[in-house]
């Protein structure tokens, strides 16, 4: 499983129908969230995700509206009796961050907060796949982030084990795991029976940015790039001050890296009721694009 909820998809503004940026990932029973405005909390309720398998939070930038739903969420870990540690990710200052959000209110929580900060660069490894920090481009200190899959095995080709005197049952496994079986008095290695490994999958989320080479980079070949899309190109120049993306551009960044799948998100307040000249403006560009909509659900499959 590697499903993707959009839990907030409003810009800086909250509005009745987008709560602020927070992205919650399940990757095989596994929870990661990528930003936590206000109300994640919530949200996670109403989408029915479950909190207690949250991992990490990957923080893009500390503006207010990406942030502001740790205090609450983490008093509510604490509140159904969690007592496993929880990590924070983000840019320079969220040490401080979290020794900050320890001061709030007089709840004492059950369960250690670990800051972590990452630079451009750095790889956070996990069992079966990474989260690489990118480069973006904000007004404050800001990463994007990459999970990628580690490589696959390849598939299994039964006929020709078949042909080669492999009885079906254990030694099938053996050979799948990596190990060379004897049959018959003949050694078989794995690479005769199975073919080359395959890729895994790639997860891009920008946060707040301007398209920029290192996202473009780092979003070559990805199942799903997962962009800022605040505004439409008749701001595009509001887009440039306020340095972050119009769904035109965000659509150029996902054409150049070849990327399956391109989902806008934080949208500004102006398109609350209506995004379509967001998708339409963006699909000139690049076809396989959609808007973000709160409690949007995504599978994220394997490619061929």
């Amino acid at each position: 499983m590697l499903r993707v909820v959009f839990l907030g998809t409003g810009g800086a503004l909250p509005t009745v129908n987008r709560n602020p940026s927070s992205i919650l990932v399940n990757r095989d029973g596994e929870l990661l969230l990528f930003d936590c405005g206000e109300g994640t909390q919530q949200q996670m309720m109403r989408a029915r995700t479950g909190m207690m398998s949250l991992s990490s939070i990957f923080i893009s930038h500390f503006h207010a509206d990406h942030v502001l739903g740790i205090p609450g969420l983490l008093q509510t870990l604490s509140f159904h009796g969690r007592d496993t540690p929880l990590t924070i990710y983000g840019p320079v200052w969220v040490e401080q961050f979290v020794k900050l959000v320890s001061l709030l209110g007089y709840c004492r929580l059950n369960f250690e907060v670990k800051a972590v900060p990452l630079e451009a660069g750095d790889v956070v490894q996990r069992e079966g796949y990474v989260v690489n920090a990118i480069a973006s481009e904000h007004s404050v200190p800001s990463l994007a982030y990459a999970l990628v899959e580690n490589e696959r095995p390849g598939k299994f080709d039964r006929r020709r084990a078949e042909e080669m005197g492999v009885p079906v049952g254990p030694l099938y496994s053996r050979l799948q795991k990596g190990e060379s079986v004897e049959v018959n008095g003949r050694i078989i290695h794995p690479n005769e029976v199975i073919g080359p490994s395959r890729r895994g999958r790639k997860l891009i989320y920008t946060g707040d940015t301007r398209p920029c080479e290192a996202i473009l980079e780092a979003s070559k070949n990805a199942d799903v790039l997962i962009h800022d899309g605040t505004l439409a190109q008749e701001k595009a120049d509001w887009a440039r001050e306020s340095l972050h993306s119009t769904a035109n551009e965000a659509a150029d960044v996902a054409k150049k890296a070849g990327v399956k799948r391109l989902i806008l998100t934080h949208i500004s307040s102006r398109y609350t009721d209506d995004s379509s000249v967001l998708l339409e403006e963006a699909k000139e560009v690049f076809e396989k694009t959609c808007v973000a909509d709160d409690l949007m659900e995504f599978e994220v499959l394997y490619g061929e």
